[in-house]
């Protein structure tokens, strides 16, 4: 008896003509459904609307000293909304980029000035510490298997600490001294805060770097072997490790490269002002993390992209300016950001949903 009720099901009853019975799986899905299925897209079109609106309701926009000033403020956002996105997708956050930015700028200036050097030699030992303030963050998670929430808020705490004491105990003020006359100061603001013309527009260094920084990790996302590893540590390390992706080396490069990030935007910072607050930073984090998170990186990793981030950070430049630019109380900004944010979110977990639908 046993044997012919396993014999049974070799006679099927063929599907009705035109219809066929798929999962989510193995249908194949329209052409739009895969479109909406890019996390850039929901953030893609957000800025198109965010773009469009204060292009009606605040005539300045248009101008085009407007849009510089407009990309400008989304490039110092950007570029580290970028390193901040890898990350995330790689299933971590860092809560410490932020004040590693003012780290960075702190480092920089006053080993220059105090021991009267060349401006370079504090750039280059700036990096050195920016990378090991990421590598040690990166290592602490890998080590304690501690989540990286309490991994940076615990360094955020320190260097917003050290920034101050240090920076009051060797200048005795909270900023540092004025380097725009010491050697080598005219060629590293070329590189990291110069601006250029376009059209009798005068365009920011900055909006340059970001952009190449986005085409670099898109292509290292998308077409090598480290862009897969961070998208399988980010969606389960224990299999990503098991099928062979050197997992720790993942993590603590990942979070060296938030640290890249902090150093650069911390050079451009003090060749821009020529001196650094100690106490600012605070609070940055959250805006490059809400970059990301608009530009439709999950706080869960193992999905997002490093175009939408660029969208995102466009998204903040513009609210701040087109605002400004409308006449508006500036007060409403963290409010619209709070709205902006809320919404992508509500809006890439419906693009999701659509885009696994059967």
């Amino acid at each position: 008896m046993s044997m012919a009720q396993h014999a049974e099901p070799a006679v099927t009853t063929p599907p009705a003509p035109g219809r066929k019975e798929t999962d989510g799986r193995t249908s194949r899905r329209s052409p739009a459904l895969r479109v909406l299925a890019r996390p850039e897209v929901g953030v893609f079109l957000g800025a198109v609307a965010v773009f469009v609106f204060f292009l009606v309701t605040a005539p300045p926009v248009r101008d085009g000293s407007s849009m510089a000033n407009v990309l400008y403020q989304s490039s110092t956002i950007g570029i580290m909304a970028l390193p901040v996105a890898l990350l995330m997708i790689g299933g971590e956050f860092d809560l410490s980029a932020g004040v590693a930015v003012i780290a960075s700028a702190l480092t920089a200036s006053m080993l220059s000035y105090q021991l009267t050097m060349n401006v370079w030699v504090g750039v280059v030992v700036a990096l050195i510490v920016s990378l090991g303030i990421g590598a040690f963050n990166g290592w602490m998670l890998v080590k304690t298997g501690l989540p990286s929430f309490l991994v940076t808020l615990g360094t955020f705490l320190i260097l917003q600490g050290v920034n101050l004491a240090v920076t009051k105990l060797v200048t005795g003020n909270v900023a540092t001294d004025d380097i725009s006359d010491m050697d080598g100061f005219g060629r590293a603001r070329k590189v990291f805060a110069s601006s250029f013309d376009v059209g009798g527009v005068q365009v920011k260094i900055t909006v340059v770097w970001w952009l190449v920084f986005a085409a670099i990790a898109t292509w290292v996302l998308l077409r090598t072997k480290y862009g897969n590893w961070i998208f399988a540590v980010g969606g389960n390390k224990e299999s990503a490790r098991a099928v062979g992706v050197p997992v720790t080396f993942t993590k603590i490069s990942l979070f060296m490269l938030v640290g890249f990030g902090a150093w650069f935007v911390g050079m451009h910072q003090l060749f821009t002002f020529n001196t650094v607050q100690s106490g600012e930073g605070v609070g940055q984090e959250l805006i490059y993390i809400a970059a990301a998170v608009i530009g439709g990186c999950l706080l869960t990793g193992g999905y997002g992209s490093a175009i939408g981030p660029v969208f995102g950070a466009f998204m903040f430049g513009m609210v701040q300016q087109g605002i400004v630019y409308a006449g508006w109380n500036p007060d409403w900004f963290k409010a619209f950001l709070g709205v902006m944010l809320l919404g992508a979110v509500l809006i890439n977990l419906w693009v999701q949903r659509t885009a696994t639908r059967r």
